[in-house]
């Protein structure tokens, strides 16, 4: 994982996205995940798989942007929801302790 990482960090230098705009690049982002939307919708399974490759993508390249990698991004918000409580709905939504 931290090789392929690199090689999309690399690939953006290459192609000048890790000095871009960051709003643009979440701009980006947001764009895939309605491509992964839509194959939710259609039942699309390499279509699926495909855009959520492509979110992750798009958010190594967001967080490179700005100077963090993905793994520290990851890293704090597992810290966040580590110890997290909280139940599942009858619809399959968790819904936090604090939120209840």
């Amino acid at each position: 994982m931290n090789n392929l990482i690199k090689q999309v960090e690399q690939w953006s230098i290459d192609k000048g996205l890790d000095k871009g705009n960051s709003f643009t690049q979440y701009a980006k982002s947001s764009e895939e995940m309605g491509e992964v939307a839509a194959a939710l919708c259609r039942n699309d399974v390499d279509e699926l798989k495909d855009g959520i490759g492509d979110v992750v993508v798009t958010l190594i390249i967001l967080a490179q942007q700005n100077n963090m990698t993905l793994y520290e991004c990851l890293e704090q918000a597992y810290g966040e929801i580590k110890d997290r409580t909280g139940v599942m709905s009858k619809d399959g939504t968790f819904i936090k302790t604090e939120d209840l």
